[in-house]
Parts: structure tokens; sequence; C-alpha cells
């Protein structure tokens, strides 16, 4: 509680300094109300995912939220955006939390934040953040992460290329401040690395008429994240890990840790690594468009190479904004089942038997950081390697890695003020490659949404519903209701 009001008397200052400079442009609001009833106290799985890690897992929830932002525009070029983000939420180990705290300084197409902010959907470039599944990197399934970022949200013209090729890209550092939480979920003899640093970033490459003349386009990328730093809490581990600014150019290159790092970190790559390949091809006309796109999954150089097959998000969407009540249709296949093999050989000889060492990926986990891809117990990317949350008995990982998934998203609209949407999918798990479980799990999911919008009040309602041996057979109704608007504006 002392840390949320320090919080807000900073930003306060923050933007009373602002104010004092020059005008206020405009003061904005959203305040939101939601509660959900679900049966045998889980939630539905499409009612939790993909919320920013808002809507508790346990069931019979609620939560109040109140986002307050400031945006000051300097000339036509310069602006500065500044935003709280409050909630009050039950059932929670903390009831009351800040979801977003942060500054953006913006220039033309370019971006620098400071602070927690929900940027997931600008780092979702081949998906549909509303509408996706969710994607392989960072999305919008768990609370946002502190951190500098330096970004563009959207595709940048590139010179001298006659309007054919835009870019764009990202490089942020960041900190997880979720200690006190972990602390109150692990099990006896759970150990993990605290007050970890994060490091992200992000390079695409599009190929597309910018006079809209020509309707193909093709975008290309690559996005890389590591764990590093912290302090292990388990005494087999040299407690204050490497942190030093050559660590950090080793995190960023992706190589192997000096003397100080672990024997493993010496080997591999200082550190846990994660990242994807990203493709995505688009054909688009005045009245409809179709894209298909490809995410590889790697956390290792075998995955890098395509040892892992084709592991990742194959997926396909198709926007209709002027078909009637049906406005666009996202389908997609996740497959992790690969991993490079069922083996990881670390010690094998390289000489008597050469090819690839890689194998047993064990995506969004690590032997060290022992969190895997997750903050606060939720999985930075894609829903499906499920949460450590879902693990419910105080152990922390992914327990769930090697899966196969289908998904149907659908939205639309059924008169300007009333809009739907529809996310159905069915998953099956073998659990991890060096914890697999003893026969195939499944489950089937679905959710429904109508949002009615009136002036500055938005009503939304939900049923969703999970059936099989996974994540057992459930279902649940939410409703929210949120006011917004601006405060101020000259």
């Amino acid at each position: 509680m002392k840390r949320v009001t320090l919080y807000c008397i900073l930003l306060s200052a923050f933007i009373f300094s602002i104010e004092a400079q020059d005008e206020i442009k405009h003061l904005s609001y959203n305040v939101r109300s939601f509660g959900s009833f679900s049966t045998l106290n889980q939630t539905p799985f499409w009612m939790v995912s993909n919320q920013y890690g808002v809507v508790p897992l346990e069931a019979n929830n609620g939560y109040l939220r109140t986002k307050m932002g400031y945006h000051h525009f300097f000339s036509s070029e310069w602006s500065l955006v500044a935003k709280v983000d409050l909630i009050a939420v039950a059932p929670r180990y903390r009831n009351l939390y800040i979801q977003q705290l942060y500054a953006e300084l913006r220039y033309k197409g370019l971006r620098l934040s400071i602070g927690s902010q929900e940027s997931g959907q600008y780092l979702q470039t081949v998906t549909d953040p509303y509408l996706s599944s969710g994607d392989l990197g960072i999305a919008t399934n768990a609370r946002p992460i502190p951190e500098i970022n330096l970004y563009s949200p959207d595709f940048i013209l590139l010179p001298w290329t006659a309007g054919w090729l835009q870019g764009k890209a990202n490089f942020a550092l960041g900190r997880s401040f979720d200690t006190n939480y972990l602390d109150s979920y692990i099990g006896e003899n759970q150990y993990y690395i605290q007050h970890l640093l994060w490091h992200h970033k992000s390079l695409y490459v599009r190929i597309k008429d910018s006079r809209n003349d020509f309707p193909l386009s093709m975008i290309a990328g690559i996005r890389h994240t590591a764990q590093w730093g912290g302090e292990a809490t388990n005494p087999l581990f040299k407690g204050k890990q490497p942190r030093t600014l050559k660590d950090f150019l080793r995190i960023v290159l992706g190589q192997s840790g000096d003397e100080m790092a672990s024997e493993s970190d010496q080997i591999n790559a200082l550190g846990a690594h994660y990242g994807t390949y990203d493709f995505r091809l688009g054909f688009e006309k005045k009245n409809w468009a179709i894209y298909g796109y490809y995410q590889h999954i790697f956390s290792d150089a075998s995955g890098m190479e395509f040892n892992n097959a084709l592991d990742g998000l194959m997926g396909l969407q198709v926007d209709l904004p002027k078909f009637g009540m049906l406005k666009k249709i996202v389908f997609e296949h996740l497959n992790t089942y690969n991993q490079s093999g069922p083996f990881h050989y670390i010690w094998y000889d390289h000489d008597k038997y050469p090819g690839y060492g890689g194998g047993a990926d064990n995506y969004y986990n690590n032997g060290e950081y022992s969190t895997g891809f997750s903050y606060f117990n939720r999985s930075l990317g894609t829903p499906f390697l499920l949460s450590p949350e879902y693990n419910g008995n105080g152990k922390l990982g992914i327990n769930h890695n090697r899966v196969q998934a289908l998904y149907l998203g659908v939205e639309g609209e059924i008169n300007p003020n009333l809009s739907w949407r529809l996310r159905m999918s069915t998953m099956e798990s073998r659990g991890t490659p060096y914890a697999p479980t003893l026969k195939k799990l499944n489950a089937t999911s679905f959710i429904t949404d109508f949002s009615y919008c009136r002036k500055d009040w938005i009503f939304t309602s939900s049923i969703a519903a999970d059936h099989g041996s996974l994540l057992g057979n459930h279902w649940g109704f939410s409703l929210s209701v949120a006011k917004q608007g601006i405060l101020v504006l000259k």
C-alpha cells in the first residue's frame, strides 16, 4: 500500500510539473467494474487469458479499475503521454496494486517509454492482438514488466526504397517486481531467482506498396527475450547472478557467460533465452484482406537452425470490414511437440558424435530461472503453454509445453453500438520433455462476448466454458461496466 501511494504521488508531481510549463491538451479517464461467477473454483480459460493478468484464476472474482491518462502535444512531431492505472481486485494476495505507471516521449513514429505499460499489442506484429489465441513472444497474457523501452509501434517508411520498404523495431531493459507474490505462492523446496532482469528486442521489415496500388505485402522479423541477473534463492547456486555491463552485452548477443556464471551458463548462453522468427504474407483489397502467418519458436541454437521442425504457430486471418455483421475471422494451429528431439546432449563428444547436440528444448522453461517465461505466474506469450498458476501446487515453471492446439476466433457487429466476439479452441498436452504426462490430456474451451457502447459507457457480458481432462469441466459468466471520457481539453 505504501508503494502504491508513493507511485501516485510521484506521478502526480510529474504531471503537474509539466502542466506548469505549458497547457494540457487532454486528460482522460476510464473507470471499469468487472465481476464473474464460475463453477468448480476456477475461472474459464478464455475469460482469464490475454487480459494482461488482470482477471484472477480463482472463481467468483471481481475488480474495480481506474485509469488516468495525460497527453500533451508540444508540436506536430513531439508529444508526451503519462498514465496511472490502479486496480482493486478480489480474490488476490494483495487486493490493491498498480497495473500501469509510465511516461512516454513520442517523436514522429518513435516512442521512449519508462515504466510498466501494457504494450503487448504493439509487439504483436504478425498476429491480431485482440482476436488471435496469443503471440508466442511477449503478448497480452501477463502483467506488464516495468522497463525502459525504445520502440516503433507502427511500421516506418525507410528512405531510398521508393515507398516499398518499411521497418519497425524495439529495444528494452526491464526488471521483475513479483518477489513478494512468488514468496507467498511457492511450496516447500521451491527455489527461484528473484529481482531478475529482462531484455527484449525485435526487428521487422515489411515489403508493401505504400500507395496501395499493389495488393501483396510481406513481413519478416525476429524477436529475442532474455532473463538474466537477479539473486538465486537456491543455496546450491551462486547468490547474485552476473549482471555487469559486459554480462548485458553477452545477453544482447546471446553469448555464454564467463567464470562468474554457472557451469550451465558457461556451456550454453548466459541467462534464459526465448525467441521467434515471424513471417506474414498478405493480400489486401478495398473491402477485404487475407493474411497467412507463421511464428517459429526457439529457445537455443537448435531451434534457431530449425532443428525443431515446424514447431510454432500457423495462422490465417480474413478481414471483412464491409461484410455485414461479420468483420474478422482468425484460424490458428499451434504445435510444440518436436522440441529438437527428446534429449538434450550437453556433455556428448561432438567429435565422436557429430551433428546437433540440442534437444528437449523445454519451451518457456529454464533450469536456473525456474519461474520460466512468466511474470506474476502468468505466461508472457501464448496462454496455450499453460501459466504456472495452473500448477496449483506451489510449483514454478510451465508444466505443459508439449502441446497441440486448434483455435478459431470470429468478431463482428450487429449494429454500430453492439459488437460480438467468439473464441473457441481445442488443445492436447503431453506435459514437458522432462516430465511427460502418463496419457494425453485435452481441453476444449470457448467464450462469447457481447459489448454495447452508448456515448461514454461500455457494457460487456461474457459466457465461457471448459471441458476435458486438462482444465476440468466448468463454465462461467462475467459482466463489466466501463465509463470513459476526457476531463480536460484545451
